[in-house]
């Protein structure tokens, strides 16, 4: 008997990398601070490269980078990011690395958390999109371009609009799986 392979988003292909990223990670919907912090990093790290760039480096930028935890990045000086530079195992982007550290600064200053920050772009529940193809699917929104001008007055960097539409498909608070793939109600069952 053949097994029938799953439909998924296109954009994914085939490298077991990517498909384990958009079968269990990308857009399920994600709450908790420390999380949301990481996709932020990630997505701000990935302008002008490849995802599967970032998910290959992915493991070795969590060692590095403390966890990604904000708490710690905070403290980062610049013999640290100096150091990082040095490190061909993670993006290596002075302005990029700057930004991570300075994100985690503008997360400490923050009120509320930045789970309670983000989710309040959605009214807390995932924007359930009904996409049927790739390119149905916007580079930003007016949602992700009210997110990028929050954030930055927050003091947070590289988080421009297509910066925090990545963010938001990755971490659920949008579902933007095409409706013929395998996710799509996967992730709307969880936002619901």
């Amino acid at each position: 008997m053949v097994k029938k392979e799953l439909e998924r988003c296109s954009w994914c292909g085939n490298d077991p990398l990517y498909v384990a990223y958009h079968d269990q990670e990308w857009g399920v919907p994600e709450f908790a601070d420390d999380a949301l912090y990481e996709r932020l990093v990630l997505e701000g790290m990935q302008a002008g490269l490849s995802w599967l760039t970032i998910l290959r480096k992915r493991a070795h930028m969590r060692e590095r980078f403390h966890g990604f935890d904000p708490r710690k990045l905070a403290r980062v000086g610049t013999d640290e990011i100096a150091d990082w530079l040095q490190d061909p195992g993670i993006i290596r982007h002075r302005g990029k690395l700057a930004a991570m550290v300075a994100n985690a600064q503008a997360m400490a200053e923050m009120a509320a958390g930045l789970g309670e920050f983000v989710w309040s772009f959605v009214d807390g529940k995932p924007q359930q999109n009904h996409r049927r193809t790739l390119d149905d699917v916007p580079a930003e929104t007016v949602v992700s371009k009210a997110m990028a001008k929050a954030l930055k007055q927050a003091g947070f960097r590289f988080v421009g609009p297509t910066t925090c539409y990545a963010f938001m498909q990755s971490a659920g608070l949008v579902n933007d799986h095409v409706l013929s793939c395998h996710a799509y109600e996967l992730c709307q069952r969880a936002g619901a």
